[in-house]
């Protein structure tokens, strides 16, 4: 087996654990009145993520890519990028989901990366669609797919902060500072 297909097979394998934990989440959070918001973008993004794994493959085998020269350095971004997409997952518990789904008067996680910033795994997924072309010299996937992941997120991300700003606390716990919740926004005299 070569490096390109361990390496999808491990990142497939994972965004199938991830889901089973999204869909058991997303029982449990129904169960105690969560609300889903964003349905409407959802399936595109679905989409999106679908079709990135399917044009990387496709660029790799049919493109006859190979790894790139660089492939430890970018490696160690990949490593670092699950480490924190982990972190994130694991900080959320429950309340994480590949869904918009918000229960009323929930408190605002503001453990692990949510700290610093609030949309980590939004982070992560980005640098994902730049990492995991590069590393396999898919220029094209890169290219395609970081402006898609990019137009889609410019939608998710505000449905997804009106949301939580509607039905929970997060505006007031996050008004100081827009990308960094633990730096308070310095006040001009």
């Amino acid at each position: 087996m070569d490096m390109f297909t361990v390496f999808i097979l491990i990142i497939m394998l994972q965004r199938l654990g991830e889901l089973a934990v999204a869909r058991s989440n997303e029982r449990w959070m129904k169960s105690r009145g969560a609300i889903e918001f964003g349905k409407g973008h959802y399936s595109l993004m679905v989409v999106i993520h679908t079709f990135f794994f399917l044009f990387f493959s496709l660029e790799v085998s049919w493109g006859s890519r190979t790894l790139s020269s660089l492939w430890p350095a970018i490696l160690t971004i990949i490593i670092i990028t699950q480490a924190g997409r982990l972190w994130a997952l694991l900080s959320l518990g429950k309340y994480w989901n590949t869904k918009i789904l918000v229960i009323p008067q929930a408190k605002v996680v503001m453990r692990g990366p949510y700290r610093y910033i609030r949309h980590p795994n939004y982070v992560i997924v980005t640098l994902e669609f730049l990492a995991f072309p590069l590393m396999f010299q898919a220029y094209w996937t890169l290219a395609v797919f970081s402006i898609l992941n990019l137009a889609i997120l410019s939608v998710r991300i505000p449905a997804e902060e009106q949301a939580l700003s509607g039905l929970t606390e997060y505006r007031e716990k996050l008004q100081h500072n827009r990308f960094l919740p633990g730096r308070p926004k310095r006040i001009s005299e």
